[in-house]
């Protein structure tokens, strides 16, 4: 592991550093950016602490924002880059799993370290002479790839019930291994978690989807209790045993098919929840001596929808999610036009390029020694045909009719109302099967004879 380079700080932050050491007070570069540096990456935010009180850093610097300041933290802007500085504390009492109770204010950089998660997040760097201030042992950690709360793993999650998943997105994150006195102590946290808001939930999980592979997380919060908390549907994979065509559980594939999807949050979340209705429909079938799991995709989709509520996931996020679930089944084999422009209005444009990369994970989510030729060529000629299809710019629903309701109303004495879209659904129909169909007087022909 490099030693930390001075060089790496940006020139605003030694120079904020300079104005608060020249008022007299001390200060060091704490955190995450520290971790960065030394891991050999470069920062995304540079955050400060200083033994300034917050009165003398508004003082320091008249235009900061105030942004946390009975806490400690004011935000100083400089170049349109934001940076938080905040005074040296000490917190006690979390009653509410997540915020102090009271702050104190310290003069010593060990006891605000100490405060804080995890070791290879405790440490700060003086910009002046690069010393580094590594009280528990954060480097060597680092250094020996593991996540290690910082003193009583218990302590550290009582204080706020989010870290004990912040502890499984690091370990993700930086494919590091869970200090074992830190993960045991996890089960024991699962009431202060169970305080964490949908919302906060929501970015761990989104972050940790992020990760080289996300499964390392979502294994970690399986088997510490997280997750079933969260999301106890996904719990019901975990023993599901499959058909001759997995080598995995229902489980065991769900975590392969997330570390194959690409990097898409969402897209990945959807990836681990495609099978999340496989266990409620499960039934032996004598006929093909095997396992089946028939309609599977529509109880996911019911199963999903309020996954996605306990995550406070938009209403766009939602509807992607569940519409890949639903739609995550299908078979090409030498269909005809009509059958894919049929299937791309089902699933919509918009949703092509998603199921295509959720097949592809899925296909070799199916675990080792599977051949995956067959299923590549075969979704190489479905792209392919999706594509010839696009190219000739069909309709795919009834705004990309030659005519609309209002001509509908005009052209054959028609009165809003449902008649209407009766009327132009069978139209769509008719194009779907024959797009030469899709003209103004054959449209309106044939809705004459249809009203």
């Amino acid at each position: 592991m490099a030693a930390f380079d001075l060089r790496t700080i940006p020139a605003d932050v030694l120079a904020l550093c300079s104005e608060i050491r020249t008022a007299g007070h001390r200060v060091w570069v704490v955190g995450g950016c520290v971790r960065d540096v030394l891991r050999g990456e470069t920062p995304a935010d540079w955050d400060m602490c200083t033994s300034a009180t917050p009165a003398q850093m508004m003082a320091v610097f008249p235009r900061a924002i105030p942004t946390g300041i009975a806490h400690g933290t004011v935000t100083v802007v400089r170049n349109k880059e934001h940076y938080e500085i905040t005074t040296l504390r000490h917190e006690v009492g979390f009653s509410d799993g997540r915020r102090p109770d009271a702050v104190h204010f310290v003069d010593d950089i060990a006891l605000d370290l100490a405060r804080r998660d995890f070791t290879v997040n405790a440490m700060a760097v003086d910009p002046q002479n690069g010393a580094l201030v590594d009280p528990f042992g954060g480097a060597q950690d680092l250094a020996l790839g593991v996540i290690r709360a910082v003193g009583h793993a218990s302590e550290r999650f009582a204080e706020d019930g989010l870290r004990v998943l912040r502890a499984a997105r690091f370990a993700a994150r930086f494919e590091f291994s869970l200090d074992a006195a830190t993960e045991s102590a996890i089960s024991g946290s699962l009431d202060s978690f169970r305080k964490v808001s949908g919302e906060r939930v929501r970015d761990e999980w989104a972050k940790s989807m992020l990760a080289p592979k996300p499964s390392v997380a979502f294994e970690l919060m399986r088997r510490t209790g997280i997750l079933g908390v969260t999301c106890p549907e996904i719990m019901e994979s975990v023993g599901c045993t499959q058909n001759r065509h997995h080598s995995f559980d229902v489980w065991g594939h769900a975590m392969a098919c997330l570390d194959c999807s690409p990097r898409d949050a969402m897209l990945r979340l959807a990836a681990m929840l495609h099978d999340v209705g496989k266990p409620r429909s499960k039934a032996w079938s004598d006929k093909n001596a095997d396992y089946t799991f028939y309609d599977h995709e529509r109880i996911g989709a019911e199963m999903v929808g309020p996954i996605c509520a306990r995550l406070k996931l938009s209403r766009d996020e939602s509807v992607r999610i569940t519409d890949l679930v639903r739609h995550h089944m299908w078979h090409y084999d030498a269909w005809g036009d009509a059958a894919v422009r049929r299937w791309i209005r089902k699933v919509g444009v918009n949703r092509i390029e998603d199921l295509l990369a959720l097949r592809a994970a899925d296909v070799r989510g199916k675990g080792p020694g599977k051949d995956f030729a067959e299923d590549d060529a075969r979704t190489a000629a479905f792209r392919a045909h999706l594509e010839r299809v696009l190219a000739a710019g069909m309709a795919f629903g009834t705004k990309d009719l030659k005519i609309n309701g209002s001509d509908l109303m005009s052209e054959l004495q028609l009165k809003p109302g449902p008649q209407l879209k009766q009327i132009l659904e069978a139209l769509l129909e008719d194009v779907m099967n024959d797009p030469a169909q899709n003209e103004r007087s054959a449209l309106l022909a044939r809705a004459r004879e249809l009203a």
